[in-house]
């Protein structure tokens, strides 16, 4: 089998929603779509695209947080791993001049670009701060909901995220997020994959193990919104897969089996009032 039949197979399967040295929330790749093209596709609108600033769509994530947020005007958001603020702008749209929206993110080069944006759109609502979704740099009780798209698959210890979440939520918040998890164990040359882990690929867990952390954390009401498969290249994201296809037994078939295990989903929780 040819490295090129194995791409165009699963470019045909897929879309060819390629995203080719990075995806989620770690950074843009070198190739494939356009920001607003991929943004579309994972459950974004038109009139969402043309109200944030230039630049803070980079094309990453799996979907739209902010879609099942049912965020309210006057409310305290909170956006875990914000990086250039798309995410955060649209929120801080929807709370209004009223409400507030925080985004955290670890790099400071993110920050830099959330913040120039900010000023960029005047939008006054929003502050972004250096730290670990591990670790929040946000005061116990004071945030009304947790949005947070593609990043908490990539921490190494994702119960202690949720429990940092359900820490700074208000009794009766609620948590809204889009994320990737796995239906299936990957394979370990796909789990030990740099370029997968970088891709919110390699760092996923089960999705019943993702759950129960949350439901560990005290969360309650714990719904999966909506799920599919991931629109998603990895042997584009980890090149040096093709180059030793065959030896890996990679067939047509694994390939295919191993995309549909690869599942991007929206999950809301609540913590109890009181």
């Amino acid at each position: 089998m040819k490295d090129n039949d194995i791409k165009s197979y699963v470019k045909e399967r897929y879309g060819g929603i390629a995203r080719s040295g990075g995806g989620c929330g770690c950074g843009s790749g070198c190739c494939g779509p356009a920001p607003d093209t991929i943004a579309k596709v994972i459950g974004y609108s038109e009139d969402e695209l043309a109200a944030v600033p230039e630049g803070a769509n980079l094309g990453l994530g799996c979907g739209n947080p902010t879609a099942i947020a049912a965020l309210k005007p006057g409310e305290t958001v909170l956006d875990l791993g914000s990086g250039a603020g798309f995410d955060a702008f649209l929120a801080a749209r929807q709370v209004g001049p009223a409400g507030k929206v925080i985004g955290v993110d670890m790099t400071p080069d993110m920050l830099s670009k959330a913040r120039a944006n900010a000023v960029k759109g005047s939008i006054t609502n929003v502050e972004f701060r250096q730290g670990e979704i591990e670790d929040l740099p946000v005061e116990s009780g004071t945030i009304d909901t947790i949005i947070s798209n593609c990043v908490i698959n990539l921490s190494p210890d994702k119960p202690k995220v949720f429990a940092e979440a359900f820490r700074v939520l208000k009794p009766g918040g609620r948590i809204a997020v889009s994320d990737i998890v796995l239906t299936e164990p990957l394979p370990d040359y796909i789990r030990d994959s740099v370029a997968a882990y970088t891709a919110c690929v390699a760092g996923a867990i089960l999705k019943e193990e993702y759950l129960d952390a949350i439901k560990q954390a005290g969360f309650e009401d714990i719904e999966i919104a909506g799920e599919n498969v991931f629109d998603l290249d990895f042997l584009d994201m980890a090149p040096e897969l093709l180059k030793e296809a065959a030896a890996l037994g990679l067939t047509l078939e694994k390939i295919a089996h191993i995309s549909e295990t690869i599942v991007s989903v929206k999950v809301s929780a609540s913590k109890p009032a009181g």
